[in-house]
């Protein structure tokens, strides 16, 4: 693929485009609505949308521009960060979001070389905190804050 000059834009770009279309996909059985009474469907697409056009952008532009090769010479930290995402996604949940998002950081931050325990833990809980409040009491997402086994539930 000679024609592509930028590698890495062109591939973040097809990225970008895959997951557009596959939010406008997923959003498609959605009733829209109007921009003033949004329905289920109207996020999806717009936000799909918007990441496909960013995405053609990104890839058109790879093919004026010259740029370094991509370059993966070390897969372990890509593989260690997808794998907390994973996690989090298990334990959500099962352990409630706080001890997910504890995961969550705490299992992605040992993929720098320079991890050090304090800093992730602080970080975690931190983070495990504006969550709650994010996404608990602000949009009131109906999950578990603490793990079934300590509330009772």
């Amino acid at each position: 693929m000679h024609w592509i000059r930028h590698p890495k834009d062109f591939w973040a770009g097809a990225l970008f485009i895959a997951f557009g279309t596959a939010a406008i996909a997923i959003g498609a059985s959605y009733p829209v609505g109007t921009a003033a009474r949004m329905g289920p469907g109207y996020f999806p697409r717009v936000l799909g949308l918007i990441l496909v056009v960013l995405g053609l952008i990104l890839a058109v532009r790879a093919l004026k521009l010259t740029g370094a090769p991509l370059a993966m010479r070390n897969v372990k930290p890509l593989l260690i960060v997808l794998g907390s995402v994973l996690a989090f996604g298990l334990a959500a949940t099962r352990l409630g979001i706080v001890a997910a998002t504890v995961l969550l950081i705490v299992i992605s931050s040992t993929a720098d070389r320079e991890f050090r325990w304090k800093e992730a833990l602080i970080s975690s809980a931190v983070l495990a905190a504006l969550t709650v409040a994010a996404f608990i009491w602000g949009l009131g997402v109906q999950l578990p804050v603490w793990p079934p086994f300590l509330t009772g539930r």
